[in-house]
């Protein structure tokens, strides 16, 4: 039996390496059991250094400012999402937000986004669905990674659905469940040695591939202890200023030579975890804005060979793939269909996952 609706959903996207707020127009359709989907129309709007910088410093905001920058930051979502929209000429049925990770303590059973789903629905003028976490994390669940489930309906012919974003997680199936957790820093690491020269981000590598491995610094990283604990895992921008941070900070040594060491650490951490799985000639789909980083691709590229392949899909698949599995999430939350695995988060239960906002 056919089902020939297809949804049509804005996804929204904003990560922790903070480059800045992705928004994906994607229509959905289910034919049989078989999800098909495209991305329609899809924009980045960079954060300025202002508005990055507040971003940055939420986690240090009192609750009465922290609870009214998010007001603010939905309502500045939804005017992104209007202008985008009419810019277009869109016809959308529901926005589908992850809304900006502010603090994400599963083990405390804490986990929040910014970007207020009412305020956002206002804004648009269209029918929201986000907090996508919270109710994963309610069940006793890590709350992430989400983008899994999408990796299982969208991207399956993949061995492995592997993000290099602001932090990289993985995603792949064995025994039949579906199996993903946060690896490593990526992105934040990255980006956070960079901004000792004021440079925002080291193009391509390019930087890092003129350095020298800092072989403590190596073994310091290689050796936290996140690395030695089993999935289900995830990481946030609190464990990354407290245990990341000091060590990076502690070196006298060039950016040039911090930024290769620490493109050797992020690639030996997914290296690792590859290799565990024992899933030979594998296909390894990459994503996220860490794909565009030349020096980390090749790195990563040789050690992974034999066991893998690096597969670098079209430039719009790299930029908005978490955005349009947010979007898909929505759909499936508004079909009141499973959108969080327990497999993934170490949930009590597989629950669907999602707030709904109506414009008043």
């Amino acid at each position: 039996m056919k089902n020939s609706k297809t949804y049509k959903v804005i996804g929204l996207m904003s990560g922790t390496s903070l480059d800045g707020l992705d928004i994906a127009y994607c229509h959905f359709k289910k034919e049989n059991t078989i999800w098909h989907y495209s991305i329609e129309k899809a924009i980045s709007i960079e954060y300025t250094k202002e508005f990055k910088e507040k971003l940055k410093s939420t986690v240090h905001l009192e609750a009465s400012a922290l609870l009214t920058f998010n007001n603010e930051y939905g309502i500045w979502l939804g005017k992104q999402v209007d202008n985008f929209i009419t810019t277009h000429n869109l016809s959308v049925d529901f926005i589908a937000s992850h809304g900006h990770t502010v603090f994400h303590q599963p083990e405390i059973g804490l986990t929040y986004q910014i970007g207020s789903g009412q305020h956002l629905a206002n804004s648009s003028g269209q029918k929201v669905i986000c907090d996508f976490r919270v109710n994963d994390v309610s069940y006793k669940g890590q709350g992430a990674p989400l983008v899994p489930i999408g990796d299982l309906h969208l991207f399956n012919e993949y061995d492995f659905c592997l993000n290099l974003g602001g932090i990289s997680n993985v995603s792949f199936s064995n025994n039949h469940k579906r199996i993903a957790y946060d690896i490593s820093p990526v992105n934040m690491l990255l980006n956070y040695i960079c901004s000792k020269t004021n440079l925002e981000y080291d193009k391509g590598g390019q930087l890092a591939k003129t350095g020298q491995i800092n072989v403590l610094l190596l073994e310091r990283l290689n050796t936290l202890e996140y690395y030695d604990l089993k999935a289900p895992k995830s990481l946030g921008y609190e464990w990354f200023t407290q245990k990341v941070i000091p060590i990076i900070d502690n070196p006298s040594d060039t950016i040039e030579n911090l930024l290769h060491t620490a493109v050797h650490h992020i690639a030996t951490q997914i290296t690792n975890d590859i290799k565990k799985t024992k899933k030979n000639s594998s296909k390894v789909l990459v994503t996220g804005g860490g794909a565009k980083n030349d020096f980390l691709i090749e790195v990563l590229t040789q050690k992974l060979k034999p066991f893998a392949t690096i597969i670098i899909p079209e430039d719009k698949i790299i930029d908005f793939k978490e955005a349009l599995i947010f979007a898909f999430m929505g759909v499936l939350r508004e079909r009141k269909e499973i959108n969080c695995l327990q497999s993934v988060t170490g949930a009590t239960k597989d629950s669907s996952s999602g707030v709904i906002y109506e414009p008043l």
